[in-house]
Formats: structure tokens, C-alpha cells, sequence
């Protein structure tokens, strides 16, 4: 069913928010970007057709305020809502505000985004659906007895996991049945800061693993998949670097792993742009389904590089009732991608977020590289918010094009008057293991921490 709006409200901040205006300005859409008070001067500000003033610099103040966003998009006449990533994206109750407000969300199905956001419940589609899980409870454990023996059913070392989590809040590794028992309190409690619910599950913790992830889309009737990404360069669960196709897995494997993502999107009717994601053994070559996504991702860019999607733009006609203009018979993946996320972090220090004033900020261009950001030079950087300043994405034929590209774009990246993670992206190019695309979740703890501790970062 058709569902007709000619402007569209930004429910975020950042360089997601310039994506969006820039898809939308394509499309032939208006913008109206929503403003914290710490956010007036930044660049989706000036960008957008009109931004209108939601609310003091704290989050729960502007852009977790659901009442003020919708005050925004009536006082400016939108007629759909983008809730870009983080934030209020994968809130259903969000979600059904906006459909109740006669507006149109983009994104899917607020039932949908409160099914795979509660793991427990995604975990039990993805059986039914025939995809592979990782061994764990059948459901939340409530009690410190019910989970020593799940845990001893299932063998230690377990994962402890937040039922409404995600990015890594909320989760505990326990080694024996003596830090399960020291760690289940803490996990319900970040659990219950994190995310308002105390409910925890329990999961086979697996070491040595690959981070893959799957794009798909759909428009309520039919689902594609989009290739897969490799995330597996992360620190504290948070994703610093993601490449694709996943060559590091062959390619059997890899068409395996992408048929049960799109089995799984489609099993519940999957409506617009998302992600599922899994964990990977490639000696053994077993995978299994960890959670989805149901919203546009930060390294979506990958997938517009190797695929020539504009996933943005497929969001906002999937939103207006338009059906896939891709087909799976037409998707073609061609070269190799690889996005680094530019923080305004400091490696050394653990990985701290630093906020202030920018002095200079030079980025790459050239052949075969992207930028998507919304900093500049004598942007104010407030502490509020998430540390991501920049995405920089490089095309190859292959990865070691990719790679040589990545060099001599981080070479001529430049950033003053805060610490960022350029040089740990630096440093992490000249470790072989990963030149050799030999990597694990765990890599960066166990090589670059393990080997240096980084204080020639600072």
C-alpha cells in the first residue's frame, strides 16, 4: 500500500544524519533535522531544509524524547519520521508513537523491531526458521540456581547476555561456575541501566570466532540479501573496522550463511533495511545466529560500495509502500570494501571517549574512497553523544588493493585538537596477522594490547 510523504523528519544527529539528508535531497524529499541544544552548529543542522530545536544536550532530553520529535515533525509539517541508527531506532514503542501520530516510519514493523529486539524471542524465530543457534538457555534465567545449571548443561565458559540488549552492554563472560556466580548480579544490573529490563539469558561463550554479518532487505512480501560484511575487529564488543565479502570464509560457506539470513527476514515478514548477524568457527566451519538488527547499520556503506545500492534510498521507498527494486537474481558484489570508524577516542587510554574542539580536519579523497562524516575544522565536539566522527571507506578490486588504498588514505588523514583512533588504525595495518585477514573478536586484545600496550598512541 502506497504511503505518500514529501518531507521526512530526522530523529538523530551526526553523520548518520547527513546520509539521510543526502538520500532524501536525491530522492527529491525535504529534510527537517531535529536539534539538541549542544547540536545547533553542526553540519546536518545547516544541511537539512529547515531543523527545528528539540530540547537540552542530554539525550533523554532530545533525542530519546519521544513527545518532542513528534511536536517537531507536526510544527514542521513532516510526514515520515528516520530514526537513523542507535537512539530510538529499535524502539517499537518509538515506532508506534510515529504510526499513531499518522506519520510514516521508516523502518519495519514496530512488532517486528520488539520481537528481534528481545534475544530471547529472536533467538526462537531463528530456530523455527531452521537457523543455527549457539547452545544456551531456552529463555531468561531468573535465578542464580537456574543458571549454574543451564551453564552446567551446557559447559563452561558461558556468555551472560542482556534479553533487550545489544553493542555489548550488558554482557558477562564467566569461566566456572564461581564467576557466574560473582557476574550474574552485575549483568542484570547493566542490563536494567542499559535497557529497563533486568532479564538475562545465558549462551556458550566461544573463543577464536569471526563477527559476519548479513544485509537484507525487504518490502513485506519478498526478501534479498545484499552480500556479507566481516566485523570481527572489535574492542568491548564495539566494532572498529568491517570489510566484505567475508573472504576469509569460502564461498560455500559464505552462500550458506547469507540463505539463513534471508530464511530467517523472511520466516517474519521482514519490511525494509537490516542486518543479521552470526558468529563464525571457520575451522570447523559451523556458524550460528546471534540477533538482528532492524535498522540501517553504521558500516552499511560496505554493502553501497560493493553492491551499488543506495540502501538509504531503498529505506525510503520501501517506506512508501514501493516494492524491492533489486531482485536476489540481480545482486552482484564486486571488489572488496573496508570501513574504518574514525572515534574521537583514545586508543592508549583504554579507548576513552574525548570531547573538544576540533582545530583541523583533513580527510582522504581520491580514487576508490569515501568519507561520511559531519565534523570539521573548529567543530565543538560535545561529551553527550556517541565518539564517531568519521566513517572512512576504501574500494579495491580485491583486498590487497583495498588495503594499499587504506594506507594512503590514512596517510593523508588528519585530525587536530582531540585524540582519535587514526593512529590505532594505523598501527593495527601493520600487523601481519591481519594483513593475512588471520583475525577473531578477540584480536585486538589478545595482539595489539597483548604485544604493545599502545602508549606510543598518545
Amino acid at each position: 500500500m502506497a504511503r505518500s510523504f514529501d518531507t521526512v523528519l530526522i530523529a538523530n544527529r551526526g553523520e548518520i544524519a547527513v546520509r539521510i539528508i543526502r538520500a532524501c535531497r536525491e530522492a527529491g524529499l525535504k529534510t527537517v533535522q531535529a536539534y539538541s541544544s549542544a547540536d545547533a552548529d553542526t553540519l546536518p543542522v545547516r544541511m537539512a531544509d529547515e531543523a527545528v530545536l528539540i530540547g537540552g544536550p542530554k539525550p533523554a532530553e532530545s533525542y530519546l524524547n519521544t513527545g518532542a520529535l513528534l511536536q517537531a515533525a507536526a510544527q514542521a509539517g513532516a510526514g515520515a519520521v528516520h530514526p537513523g541508527y542507535g537512539f530510538l531506532s529499535e524502539n517499537a514503542d518509538f515506532a508506534d508513537a510515529v504510526v499513531a501520530a499518522g506519520l510514516v516510519y521508516i523502518g519495519p514493523q514496530a512488532e517486528i523491531i520488539r520481537m528481534m529486539g528481545d534475544k530471547v524471542r529472536a533467538r526462537q524465530c531463528a530456530k523455527q526458521a531452521g537457523v543455527p543457534v549457539i547452545p544456551g538457555s531456552e529463555g531468561v534465567v531468573s535465578t542464580e540456581a537456574e543458571a549454574l545449571a543451564v551453564a552446567a548443561e551446557i559447559g563452561y565458559p558461558v556468555l551472560i547476555k542482556a534479553a533487550a540488549g545489544g553493542g555489548g552492554r550488558g554482557m558477562r563472560v564467566a569461566q566456572d561456575a564461581s564467576e557466574l556466580r560473582d557476574k550474574l548480579a552485575g549483568a542484570m544490573n547493566e542490563a536494567q541501566a542499559a535497557f529497563g529490563s533486568r532479564e538475562v539469558y545465558l549462551e556458550k561463550f566461544l573463543e577464536r570466532i569471526r563477527h559476519i554479518e548479513v544485509q537484507v532487505a525487504g518490502d513485506g512480501n519478498e526478501v534479498i540479501h545484499l552480500g556479507d560484511r566481516d566485523c570481527s575487529i572489535q574492542r568491548r564488543h564495539q566494532k572498529l573496522l568491517e570489510e566484505g565479502p567475508a573472504v576469509a570464509l569460502d564461498h560455500a560457506l559464505q552462500e550458506e550463511i547469507r540463505l539463513s539470513a534471508r530464511t530467517l527476514a523472511a520466516s517474519i515478514g521482514y519490511r525494509n533495511v537490516g542486518t543479521v548477524e552470526f558468529i563464525v568457527e571457520p575451522r570447523s566451519r559451523q556458524f550460528y545466529f546471534i540477533e538482528m538488527n532492524t535498522r540501517i547499520q553504521v558500516e552499511h556503506p560496505v554493502t553501497e560500495l560493493l553492491t551499488g545500492v543506495d540502501l538509504v534510498k531503498m529505506q525510503l521507498a520501501i517506506a512508501a509502500g514501493l516494492p524491492l527494486s533489486v531482485r536476489q537474481e540481480d545482486v552482484r558484489l564486486h571488489g572488496h570494501a573496508i570501513e574504518l570508524r574514525i572515534n574521537a577516542e583514545n586508543p592508549a587510554k583504554g579507548f576513552i571517549p574525548c570531547a573538544g574542539r576540533i582545530t583541523e580536519f583533513a580527510m582522504p579523497s581520491g580514487p576508490g574512497v569515501r568519507v561520511d562524516t559531519h565534523a570539521y575544522a573548529g567543530y565543538e565536539l560535545p561529551p553527550y553523544y556517541d565518539s564517531l566522527l568519521a566513517k572512512l571507506l576504501v574500494w579495491g578490486r580485491d583486498r590487497e588493493e583495498a588495503l594499499d588504498r587504506l594506507r594512503r588514505a590514512l596517510d593523508e588523514a588528519r585530525i587536530e585538537g582531540i585524540a582519535t583512533t587514526l593512529a590505532f588504525h594505523r598501527q593495527l595495518l601493520r600487523e601481519g596477522d591481519f594483513l593475512r585477514n588471520d583475525t577473531h573478536t578477540r584480536f585486538i586484545k589478545e595482539h595489539m594490547y597483548g604485544k604493545h600496550p599502545m602508549r606510543h598512541l598518545l
